[in-house]
């Protein structure tokens, strides 16, 4: 009798005949590897050859020589109806498993950070470096610092290739892990575009439900050109990524806080928070809970895509070192260094 497979291992072979399923023609192992990864899917060299070789085997996929592997129609039939449901509640996971594995300390203010990841030529960013810290000076982005990563640096099994550099921003659930190391558990709801009138925040034009999604919300709307941060920067008025936050009542003085304490180290602070069982800029919220709103990590990187200047951008790509990050005034001279 046949096992049933392991719900994880069951997961990640799903994924993979997704991945070939959207792609119409072969894919190789590297091709493949990367779109698994922007679903948030990391598998190793050695392991996806090892579910590849059990997938040929079942006659799921065929492997076409050099060019790399298709589906195969039984393949299609397989994977089409569990898609749907191995996508659900992925990104949820990744979000609380960084968040058990950062190990920042605020007191001390040393440990890493959770960062998300752009990939650029540092030509291109260094042309829309004022746009960038302007967006990080109006408090659009979470906090004051970034990092860089050179070519041929690596993050995670994400690595730097030649002609570019890594742009490190702060991810938002930074502040989840703080609070979770202080004793305040936090629900990630969902993340949005935030609509801002005179630099106010006045609701949320779009939303995606973190349980409900395999990508990364702010993600989506910067590759569908759904932002607006040249017009937040320049009068006040747009469309920046933000996300919503569920707290215990009870913690909302520590929460504040911590917050306040965040900024002052440069990683960023909340945008808004809501008073107990009160809805929170039209969003209902769970009674006993407060509600609050973070600005997106990945919002400087934004400005770029609404620029025609596309990026690869991997949120929540790895934890970075404390004191690899710098305030962003220093960007411009930086990214020098590596040219």
């Amino acid at each position: 009798m046949k096992k049933t497979a392991k719900p994880k291992k069951e997961r990640n072979r799903m994924a993979i005949l997704a991945a070939l399923r959207r792609h119409n023609g072969p894919l190789s192992s590297s091709e493949l590897a990367a779109r698994l990864r922007e679903t948030g899917l990391d598998l190793s060299e050695r392991t996806l050859r090892l579910y590849l070789s059990e997938l040929d085997a079942e006659g799921l996929t065929e492997a076409r020589g050099r060019r790399g592997r298709v589906i195969t129609a039984k393949g299609m039939a397989e994977g089409h109806a569990a898609a749907t449901l191995e996508r659900v509640g992925y990104f949820s996971a990744r979000i609380d498993r960084m968040i058990y594995r950062m190990s920042f300390d605020l007191p001390t203010r040393s440990g890493e950070v959770v960062v998300n990841t752009s990939l650029i030529s540092p030509e291109r960013l260094l042309a829309a470096t004022d746009e960038i810290c302007r967006v990080m000076e109006l408090g659009y982005a979470m906090g004051n610092r970034l990092a860089l990563l050179g070519p041929g640096e690596k993050l995670n099994d994400l690595t730097v290739p030649p002609g570019n550099v890594g742009l490190c921003t702060v991810c938002s659930i930074t502040l989840n892990g703080v609070l979770l190391k202080h004793g305040v558990p936090t629900a990630s709801r969902f993340g949005g575009l935030l609509e801002l009138r005179n630099h106010k925040p006045e609701r949320f034009v779009e939303m995606i439900n973190y349980g409900g999604t395999s990508v990364d919300p702010l993600e989506t709307f910067i590759r569908a050109g759904m932002t607006d941060y040249r017009g937040a920067i320049r009068d006040g008025d747009g469309l920046i990524g933000a996300s919503f936050r569920e707290l215990p009542e009870d913690g909302r003085s520590l929460v504040i806080h911590l917050a306040a304490e965040l900024e002052m180290a440069g990683l960023g602070a909340l945008m808004l928070i809501g008073q107990p069982s009160q809805p929170l800029l039209g969003v209902p919220v769970s009674e006993g809970r407060i509600g609050a709103v973070m600005v997106g990590g990945l919002n400087p990187v934004a400005i770029l895509e609404e620029s025609g200047i596309r990026v690869h951008s991997r949120a929540m790509a790895g934890l970075l070192e404390f004191d690899r990050l710098f305030h962003y005034d220093e960007l411009a001279r930086r990214l020098r260094a590596l040219m």
